[in-house]
C-alpha cells in the first residue's frame, strides 16, 4: 500500500494543532481571575517566567566565564610552549616510503641542530614525497627532542569560543532540569491537593446502601 503524500491540507491542520497546543499551554500558565486555577497552577508560572530570565540572563554570563577560564588557561599554556619550545630546519637523510603507504607523511631519518647547539640525528615523520638533502621545519623541546608546535593564536580563540559554548549549553541543560524538578514537586503538591478535596467532596456525591 502506498503510502499518501502529506499535502498542503495535512500541513495546515498539523500546524493548527501545534498551534493549538501552545496555545493551551500559555492559557493553562497565565495570570488570571480562572477560580479553577489553583496556588501550584500560579508558582508555576512564576517558576517558568524565572527560569526564562535566568537563561537569557545566565547564558551570556555563562558564556563569559567559561570562555574568560578557557582562555586564561590555554593562554598559560600557549606562553609556557613558546618559552620550552623551538624551531628548528631538520635536513633529511633518508625517506622510508614504504612505512606509511597512502599516508601524507612518511618516516625519515633527518639531522638537526638542538638548542644548546648538540647534533641530533633521529627518526621523524617528513611529509609524503620528500627527498633526502630537503630540508624541513621542525620544533624541538630544550634538548632537541621533536615535539608540536606551540598553540598558535586561532587555536587559543577556537578552543576560547569552544569553552563559551559548552558554557552556554551547561546552562541551557540545567534550566530544564531545575524546572522539571519544580514541576514534579508542584505536581505531587498539585495531586495532594486533589486527593484532599476529593476526600472532602466524595461522601457529598455518594450514598450508601
Amino acid at each position: 500500500m502506498e503510502a499518501r503524500p502529506i499535502s498542503r491540507v495535512d500541513g495546515v491542520r498539523k500546524m493548527g494543532a501545534e498551534v493549538t497546543r501552545l496555545g493551551r499551554f500559555v492559557r493553562g500558565r497565565r495570570f488570571d481571575r480562572n477560580p479553577l486555577r489553583r496556588p501550584t497552577d500560579r508558582i508555576e508560572t512564576v517558576v517558568l517566567a524565572v527560569l526564562v530570565i535566568a537563561f537569557l540572563a545566565g547564558a551570556p554570563l555563562a558564556a563569559l566565564a567559561a570562555g574568560g577560564w578557557v582562555h586564561a588557561t590555554v593562554q598559560r599554556t600557549q606562553r609556557a610552549e613558546q618559552a620550552s619550545r623551538f624551531p628548528a630546519q631538520a635536513l633529511v637523510l633518508k625517506v622510508d616510503t614504504l612505512s606509511s603507504p597512502g599516508s601524507f607523511v612518511d618516516d625519515g631519518l633527518a639531522r638537526w641542530r638542538a638548542p644548546d647547539g648538540r647534533v641530533v640525528t633521529s627518526l621523524v615523520p617528513v611529509p609524503s614525497g620528500a627527498t633526502v638533502g630537503q630540508r624541513i621545519p621542525l620544533w624541538t623541546d630544550r634538548a632537541g627532542t621533536p615535539t608540536t608546535a606551540p598553540l598558535s593564536g586561532p587555536q587559543v580563540t577556537g578552543q576560547t569560543l569552544l569553552g563559551g559554548a559548552i558554557g552556554v549549553l551547561a546552562v541551557a541543560g540545567l534550566v530544564p532540569l531545575a524546572g522539571e524538578l519544580a514541576r514534579l514537586v508542584l505536581s505531587r503538591r498539585r495531586m495532594a491537593a486533589w486527593a484532599a478535596d476529593w476526600r472532602a467532596t466524595a461522601p457529598r456525591w455518594t450514598t450508601r446502601r
